[in-house]
């Protein structure tokens, strides 16, 4: 099998067509067809159905395509690891976490890193459905739970703690709630069930009541920064993740006494990743940062 067929054929299987794999690879729709159909000559096999609409992978096709996945995986760890200077942390750091931990705590405090490491270049992924990082999908995670595979190295980062709060506002034309019974006399806001970024993220709803009877949400949003959001313009009261009480300060805590689930964060990479001087600087850095946290 050809080097370049390959290349050839797991961008066009990564795009789902031609156009948008010449695209990636500086190559016309008539180059990339004629190296796939000259693949699928030299193996005998079809690799693509082509339809109107795309193309599909054959079930020969998607055998190959796993293999080559892998393989460019591996491919992309070695090279950054290689041209990583042993001296100082060097090159591309892909990070993969939460959307609600991604865009409300991380992402404002990764200037002060870039600025510390001026040699690295960060790709933030985020999304609360988790990425593959046996296949290179990306570097490291920021996980709110220990790792399914056991190949991951992992360091936990924190224990963080769910926090309700509501805007004066609310508070002033709604009361204040003394115990957890109180919260069915109130608009809530949750998180709501599509895509929930670790399960006890609606725990709002079911406490102070007897089990499988949850309180309904008024509003129900899939995105913490939302939630924080809408419980500012007081639409209702809410949880908030305590790291995010220090960019809250306008919202008045309530009920500081009530039980909350504890989600424990981890720091998790590839073992290939172990001596990566761009991870470990980084680990260090959330660790750091995280420790501010009062």
């Amino acid at each position: 099998m050809d080097w370049d067929k390959l290349r050839v054929f797991h961008a066009v299987a990564e795009a789902g067509s031609f156009t948008h794999a010449g695209d990636t690879l500086n190559l016309s729709q008539s180059a990339v067809s004629r190296q796939i159909s000259a693949l699928e000559e030299a193996l005998a096999v079809p690799l693509f159905h082509r339809h109107a609409r795309g193309l599909i992978l054959t079930e020969q096709g998607e055998t190959l395509n796993r293999t080559v996945r892998d393989v460019f995986a591996k491919l992309a760890m070695t090279e950054a690891l290689l041209t990583e200077s042993k001296d100082k942390p060097i090159g591309r750091l892909k990070i993969t976490t939460t959307v609600g931990f991604g865009a409300t705590w991380l992402a404002p405090r990764l200037a002060q890193f870039l600025d510390h490491y001026p040699d690295v270049s960060i790709s933030l992924l985020l999304d609360d459905q988790e990425l593959d990082l046996a296949m290179r999908e990306a570097d490291v995670a920021i996980r709110m739970h220990p790792p399914k595979q056991p190949d991951l190295v992992q360091r936990h980062l924190m224990s963080m703690h769910w926090v309700v709060c509501a805007s004066p506002d609310y508070l002033k034309h709604f009361g204040v709630p003394q115990r957890a019974e109180d919260l069915d006399a109130h608009r809530l806001i949750l998180f709501g069930e599509h895509h929930p970024p670790h399960p006890d993220v609606n725990w709002l709803a079911q406490a102070g009541r007897r089990p499988g009877n949850p309180r309904r949400a008024l509003l129900e949003v899939n995105s913490t920064q939302a939630v924080q959001t809408a419980i500012r313009s007081g639409i209702g009261l809410g949880a908030l993740p305590d790291y995010l009480m220090t960019e809250s300060q306008d919202l008045v805590r309530v009920l500081p006494e009530l039980p909350t689930p504890q989600v424990d964060v981890y720091f998790v990479y590839p073992e290939e990743l172990r001596n990566s001087k761009r991870v470990a600087v980084f680990r260090d850095f959330l660790l750091a940062r995280l420790a501010e946290i009062g």
